[in-house]
């Protein structure tokens, strides 16, 4: 896909303004990176959301994430490059990202919950709803992918 459908920066910046404001709330609260790099993968993953992809790919890595584990990401559960905390992150993720296919198991969000004091499971579920609005915009806009390079990067 090449074509932008519409820029809603443009269009309604005021719209996209606390959704910039969350993603910031997001990142000065203290929730470890690697989580948050986690959150935004997967769930791009799941809702194929390329031009997410491309950015948070490429910030993980940035921020040190390893290529086998983001490659791995997808099949998290074949594999025991993650620790539980992960673990859990990644299955609360796909349930809150999946929430029509039934909503969040009482299992899955219980194991979060064992994991993580309230604070930061509130902030976990606020990096999942948040990435979710992107890759909504993401794919709604069809902004075009591959040209994001990180801050780091980018010097």
């Amino acid at each position: 896909m090449s074509n932008i459908r519409i820029n809603l920066g443009k269009a309604w910046p005021e719209g996209k303004a606390p959704l910039l404001a969350l993603n910031a709330a997001i990142a000065d609260s203290g929730l470890d990176r690697g989580l948050v790099d986690l959150i935004n993968i997967r769930a791009s993953q799941i809702n194929q959301c390329a031009f997410c992809l491309d950015i948070h790919t490429k910030d993980a890595r940035a921020a040190g994430e390893t290529e086998q584990r983001i490659y791995a990401l997808s099949a998290w559960r074949e594999t025991s490059f993650f620790t539980d905390e992960e673990r859990a992150v990644l299955a609360l993720t796909e349930e809150i990202t999946l929430v029509a296919d039934g909503g969040v198991d009482d299992e899955v969000f219980a194991e979060a919950a064992k994991l993580f004091d309230e604070a930061t499971l509130g902030k976990v579920i606020m990096a999942i709803i948040a990435i979710n609005a992107w890759n909504r915009l993401g794919v709604t806009q069809r902004l075009p992918v591959g040209g994001y390079q990180p801050a780091a990067a980018a010097g």
